[in-house]
């Protein structure tokens, strides 16, 4: 899961947020859930006629399989929650709008409040978010285990708002700072929370394709902000009609989680059963209610009954090495270059004859966007694990394709045509495994406990290094040239996928407590 934008002007860089199965038997009865939707009944022979009906009778074994067939082919099990995680994905919404909204009005926004043509101020209003999505993130984890994710969700909108209103009404340098890092605030506690809530309340078959809406949210919100962007290039005072827009979804988030549904398995930590089975049978389906239930109190009695888990617990086995390998892993995403490949590609379209900085943003923006489709089908079927260790060779060989274009005696416009193919190639890969696995698979790891705290640091370690990467990144293409740094990613994206390959378990199929028992009882450090 991450957020990409193209600057178009030598700044510092856009910093990026890498950038239970349901029974089909259940889909045959109506079923109302908290959001209102009532399920049809499927009438699974519809191609029978109705004289077929009457005078044949299909021997058992038939039947079963016919039946078997038809259930695969109208397979909803994943419906009942699709508008709790989709209510929830659209705070990456807003995380991508709120990215892709400097992109062009920071000219206007430098202009208009008095610090044009000072790099250092303009790169601090862009990613000043980063100081404020670093404590976001610290203090996330906290706040899941005290008020659960619902009232931390509708918390969160408010500096979010606030933010984005302050920024509206900024006239000063100090106030859009002040309204910048109110939303990173925001985001660094939604970064942390949306993976939690979703591998929680996303049944097991399904909560690989459902946790890939996250990244299609921040995709998406992206693209509405750079093409809402389009008349700040003729208005000058559009900028403010953007950040007051900008506060509309985050009332729409609090709305909307108040017709969601806790995390079940909060709800059994702190003692909460009955609103917990209730969950368990609307969304997941009456038969896996027990199964549930008997997971969830096996584990607690396992971690203990303390909602509020320790840090201090992050230094003991097994939480121990899933912080160090959710750390490990978005150190190595965020230095496998993202930020900077991003950053430098709209040069890179530029010498092509694709001037505008907006219209390669677009493109960027799209690709990335495809990418993330794909991943929402590729994430339970290939697993995650493979998706990416693949992701990550194909982010390899595009920054080598580009090294290629840049060292080589090649024809002018095919080798810039190479380098926006080694470009789009490393977006599409990154979009398809290391962008949205990253996120996905660290709370999958972690045990319920601590899987707060967890998700906390490991975030943090992202923004941390996310400004490492935008700080030093032109200084490094200065001192070495491009192609030694791409050369860098690339070989920190085969280190990556070699670490995939030795370190992380396959999550794939597997509930969140046999994943946290298996782990609990012979944590190794690689293998399916």
């Amino acid at each position: 899961m991450w957020v990409a934008t193209v600057l178009h002007r030598p700044v510092v860089p856009v910093p990026l947020f890498f950038t239970s199965h349901l029974s089909p038997k259940v889909l045959l009865k109506p079923k109302t859930f908290r959001f209102g939707f009532l399920l049809p009944s499927l009438k699974l022979k519809a191609s029978a006629t109705k004289k077929q009906l009457q005078t044949q009778e299909p021997d058992n074994e038939d039947l079963h399989n016919q039946e078997k067939s038809d259930d695969q082919i109208f397979d909803l099990g994943w419906l009942p929650t699709f508008p709790h995680v989709l209510v929830a994905s659209m705070s990456n919404f807003l995380f991508g709008y709120h990215i892709g909204v400097m992109n062009g009005p920071i000219v206007s926004i430098a202009r208009e409040l008095g610090f044009e043509g000072d790099p250092i101020l303009e790169g601090l209003v862009v990613s000043i978010f980063i100081a404020g999505a670093f404590i976001g993130s610290l203090s996330s984890g906290s706040l899941v285990d005290k008020l659960g994710c619902r009232r931390t969700f509708q918390i969160d909108t408010i500096p979010l708002i606030l933010g984005a209103i302050v920024s509206a009404q900024a006239h000063s340098l100090n106030e859009i700072l002040l309204g910048r890092f109110l939303v990173g605030l925001g985001i660094g506690v939604n970064t942390v929370l949306v993976p939690i809530y979703i591998s929680e309340v996303a049944p097991t078959k399904y909560r690989g394709s459902l946790g890939t809406l996250s990244h299609i949210g921040t995709c998406l919100g992206i693209i509405f902000s750079l093409c809402l962007g389009i008349p700040a290039e003729h208005d000058p005072h559009w900028w403010r009609t953007m950040f007051y827009i900008a506060s509309m979804p985050g009332f729409l988030l609090a709305l909307g989680m108040q017709f969601t549904v806790e995390s079940p398995r909060w709800l059994c930590r702190v003692g909460d059963m009955k609103d917990a089975q209730t969950i368990i049978r609307n969304l997941w389906g009456d038969s896996e209610v027990d199964k549930a239930i008997e997971e969830f109190q096996s584990n607690i009695s396992n971690d203990g009954t303390d909602v509020n888990s320790r840090w201090m617990q992050l230094l003991e086995e097994p939480h121990s090495r899933v912080a160090f390998i959710g750390g490990a892993l978005f150190v190595l995403q965020q230095f496998a270059g993202i930020n900077g490949v991003l950053y430098f590609s709209s040069l890179t379209f530029q010498d092509v004859g694709i001037a505008s900085g907006a219209l390669a943003s677009l493109f960027v923006g799209l690709t990335n966007f495809a990418g993330a489709l794909c991943a929402s089908y590729l994430m339970d079927t290939q697993g995650r694990r493979r998706l990416l260790i693949g992701s990550y060779l194909g982010m390899a060989v595009s920054m080598f394709l580009i090294v290629f274009a840049i060292n080589y005696p090649l024809e002018e416009d095919f080798s810039n045509n190479l380098s926006i193919l080694g470009t789009l190639m490393y977006i599409f890969t990154f979009a398809i495994g290391a962008g949205p696995v990253t996120g996905l698979i660290i709370p999958e790891l972690s045990s319920s406990n601590t899987r707060g705290k967890i998700m906390s640091f490991s975030f943090s370690v992202h923004w941390v290094c996310n400004f490492l990467v935008g700080l030093l990144f032109l200084d490094l293409v200065e001192i070495f040239g491009v192609a030694s740094v791409y050369a860098g990613f690339g070989s920190v994206s085969v280190l990556s996928a070699i670490f995939a390959y030795y370190f992380l378990v396959e999550t794939k199929g597997r509930s969140l407590e046999e994943i946290e028992m298996s782990l609990n009882s012979n944590m190794r450090g690689g293998g399916r």
